[in-house]
């Protein structure tokens, strides 16, 4: 008989965190994909998810909503779990004490990036605790601990005492990312300009990025900016030079107004050196589009030669060849590492570890 290997899909709920959402159903998708023959991938769920993935296997429903699950799990309360092998897309995991040797009972999770301890203004207090804790659960309890990329293994292993467990199994863009045919509408609805740079990042760390759109001579358009905080964003781009008129932006937005926005960019720049997965970066690099990026350890493990990496200082003057003379190689650059990512391969990576676990 193969084994069952049961994925936490609380993620698909989870509104704050549609990266994770994304992540978790290209994860499953790619598990069910790669199953060793035999092996079957199973669904547990929270009370009110759905399971938008082809192919899995038994859905286990807890008898709790997401937010009273999380709380639960935090205090090490896993009723109805169950045993086998499990991994969890996030922190979001029933990690409690279990017996792999005996039972064969195994639990992994993934931990994306460490806002929570290096930038924790980016986040609510209560999320900050939240993460903080159960990562104090994990080095308890967790048989392996996934990270996208070496930098974040190594800042992992300075912030816990998690030793031999840690793996780095990369991420990968969300299933069917790609430009849609009504690009030019969805930019219009957006009210975006004609030509523009992408930016992500802190209002602080995002000067750097006006300065290079300064010079550029480009708009720049502002992605995955907190609710309210349009003022500060705005008031950093003048403090850059850049005319509040010229700075754009926006909030969370789909998968699909996100492909159409970077779509028609010029470059993509990532000014912010946090360790965890630059979801924007290969999302730009999947798209075939200039990336300029702070050179940082997650930098340089993920984007490598598919883009520009320089000290933030440098940023500008890399802006202004990305969007100019060295735009075509940067778009041959970006679109050849962005196949070194796909959900397969880490599928089939984490096929593997539970294998050798």
């Amino acid at each position: 008989m193969g084994a069952r290997l049961r994925v936490v899909l609380d993620q698909l709920v989870d509104v704050v965190d549609a990266d994770h959402a994304d992540a978790a159903v290209g994860l499953a998708a790619g598990l069910i994909a790669t199953a060793p023959s035999g092996c079957a991938v199973d669904a547990i769920v929270p009370v009110g998810a759905s399971v938008p993935v082809a192919g899995i296997g038994d859905i286990r429903t807890l008898g709790m909503g997401r937010r009273e699950l999380a709380a639960a799990w935090q205090l090490g309360i896993a009723p109805g779990v169950g045993g086998g092998l499990i991994h969890s897309p996030t922190l979001m995991a029933p990690l409690v004490r279990h017996d792999r040797v005996h039972d064969n009972d195994q639990t992994t999770v993934t931990v994306w990036d460490l806002r929570a301890w290096d930038a924790p203004e980016m986040l609510s207090r209560g999320r900050v605790a939240w993460q903080r804790g159960m990562l104090r659960r994990a080095v308890r309890h967790a048989d392996a601990v996934v990270v996208p990329s070496h930098a974040v293994a190594e800042r992992l292993s300075e912030l816990a005492k998690i030793g031999d467990r840690v793996r780095v199994i990369a991420g990968a863009p969300p299933q069917g990312f790609g430009v849609p045919f009504d690009t030019a509408v969805r930019r219009s609805a957006l009210s975006l300009p004609d030509q523009y740079v992408v930016l992500s990042g802190s209002p602080t760390s995002l000067s750097d990025g006006f300065r290079g759109a300064v010079a550029a001579g480009l708009d720049a358009v502002i992605v995955d900016a907190p609710d309210g905080a349009e003022p500060r964003y705005a008031d950093a781009a003048s403090a850059a030079g850049l005319p509040e008129r010229r700075a754009h932006v926006r909030g969370r937005l789909s998968g699909v107004d996100r492909a159409a926005v970077l779509a028609g960019a010029s470059a993509y720049v990532a000014t912010e050196a946090v360790a965890g997965w630059p979801w924007r970066a290969v999302e730009a690099m999947a798209l075939g589009i200039p990336v300029v990026a702070v050179a940082s350890g997650s930098h340089h493990d993920v984007i490598a030669d598919g883009g520009i990496l320089v000290p933030s200082a440098e940023i500008a003057d890399a802006v202004v060849e990305a969007a100019g003379g060295a735009a075509e190689r940067l778009r041959v650059l970006a679109t050849d590492r962005s196949r070194a990512f796909s959900w397969a391969s880490s599928a089939e990576r984490l096929w593997g570890l539970h294998a050798d676990l």
